[in-house]
């Protein structure tokens, strides 16, 4: 039985940890999936590959109010598919390699499972020991508990965020089931490239995790583009001669979508279950997630988790942020370093949506904070109320702060043209301490910039000083 130094458990973020201070170690990489993980293979790069020539059709669209028009776009799906994965399979590949070829690591393409503490069986049928392991197994999306909808099922037209972005060829309609990141970033880049779309949400908005006005707003915006299903739900779905016909009920009554394609965007759940975390002795959440603390240790002795698999943040950069976390803590452990372990400790934690326009968010929304009794002071600002908005003509984008009434930042809310960068200096703000008068008046801003748009939602803060 095979025994190491240190067991990673997915290739993901988990393919970071091997940082200079873990030279040397007898170390197996242990990977089912395409080597990369999610965010690489199926995730956050491949998606936004997908939105930029989505976006370029809706901006091309729109120039026509600007007094510039085009001839009607001609999408070529396959061109489009193959510039993306051919950049992106090459450094998956290239990444697999290079792990396998070095000396200290063993690459099994494999599952693992744990049958104790720090033991793991394989579906070859080999099992392993180490003295240390690290999980980062990442999530997977799930389906519906309707026969025809309960996962991916390429051949017959049934797609998660894993297939959809590599169908063979653009299908004249799609039924897009779910409301939140994935099914609005997908329905915008189908919708854009010519699918007629159908979004089926269960709830009466869009995005309900935003900020009301935000998700109020973008819900509207979506409308506007395509057909949208709110406070609907699947009830059952047949496919006949290529076309699936899913049976809904909402607020009129039943009715039904046709549509030759449907993408499942409903959730996605961790993968604690297929490394059975609970033989291994890990402690999980009601929802499946591998219980950890500030330090990432789980319930038993060094054994880590980061990532999906443990986080309740779904997101890249903190699964990103935990390796880091864990590598440190790693060479503590083997005393590579006499420095304290680190903590999870950094906040706020950011996100984005790439749909059109861009939302982006951090911290409480208003709602949160009047259920918690926060004392707190607002503002929203227009996008098109600064100078380059003006010159937009946007009539859609905001930029909402919430700050302590000494202003101290809490939280903002942002939907609008490149609203994931736009956020980054209130993000800074937030997570230094700095004030909403210190951020606005100790720098210069440039006229007639976008990011005056922060500038003047901070001094829109009604707050003391």
């Amino acid at each position: 039985m095979p025994h190491h130094d240190l067991v990673i458990i997915g290739s993901g973020s988990g393919n970071s940890l091997l940082v200079p201070e873990l030279e040397g170690l007898d170390i197996a990489i242990v990977e089912k999936g395409v080597f990369g993980g999610t965010c690489l293979n199926v995730g956050c790069i491949p998606t936004k590959m997908f939105v930029l020539p989505a976006d370029r059709v809706v901006e091309a669209d729109d120039a026509r109010r600007l007094g510039v028009t085009f001839a009607p776009p001609t999408v070529d799906w396959p061109a489009i598919r193959d510039r993306i994965f051919g950049r992106i399979d090459p450094i998956s590949a290239g990444g697999e390699q290079y792990r396998a070829g070095q000396e200290h690591v063993t690459l099994h393409r494999t599952r693992a499972r744990f049958t104790g503490q720090r033991r793991l069986a394989l579906d070859t049928g080999e099992e392993l020991t180490a003295d240390r392991v690290v999980v980062a197994a990442g999530s997977r999306a799930v389906g519906l508990a309707i026969d025809g909808l309960t996962g991916a099922d390429p051949e017959r037209g049934v797609h998660t965020s894993d297939t959809v972005m590599r169908m063979d060829a653009l299908p004249a309609r799609m039924a897009v089931v779910g409301g939140g990141f994935v099914a609005c970033e997908m329905a915008h880049v189908f919708a854009g490239l010519g699918v007629q779309v159908t979004q089926v949400q269960r709830s009466g908005r869009l995005l309900m995790a935003e900020e009301y006005e935000v998700s109020e707003r973008y819900t509207e915006l979506a409308r506007r583009r395509y057909d949208l299903r709110l406070s609907t739900h699947v009830t059952g779905a047949a496919r006949t001669d290529g076309v699936w016909r899913l049976e809904v009920e909402g607020p009129d009554g039943a009715g039904h979508v046709e549509a030759e394609a449907v993408l499942l965007a409903v959730g996605r759940r961790p993968n604690s279950d297929l490394v059975d975390a609970a033989a291994g002795g890990l402690t999980t959440h009601p929802d499946g997630r591998i219980a950890v603390d500030d330090q990432q240790r789980t319930s038993v002795d060094r054994v880590w988790a980061l990532g999906d698999v443990s986080s309740e943040h779904q997101l890249k950069h903190v699964a990103n942020h935990e390796a880091r976390i864990v590598a440190h803590n790693l060479a503590v452990d083997l005393g590579r370093t006499d420095a304290l372990p680190r903590r999870n400790d950094l906040s706020p934690v950011p996100h984005a949506v790439f749909g059109h326009p861009q939302v982006a968010s951090f911290g409480p929304t208003a709602a949160a904070l009047d259920e918690a009794g926060t004392a707190y002071v607002t503002y929203t600002q227009r996008v098109g109320d600064v100078a380059y908005g003006w010159a937009l003509e946007d009539t859609s984008g905001l930029l909402t702060v919430h700050a302590t009434p000494d202003g101290h930042l809490l939280a903002a809310h942002c939907l609008g043209p490149q609203a994931s960068s736009i956020i980054q200096p209130l993000i800074q703000a937030a997570a230094l301490g700095q004030t909403a008068h210190e951020v606005a008046r100790g720098q210069y801003w440039i006229h007639p910039a976008l990011a005056e748009l922060v500038e003047n939602a901070l001094l829109g803060l009604p707050v003391t000083r």
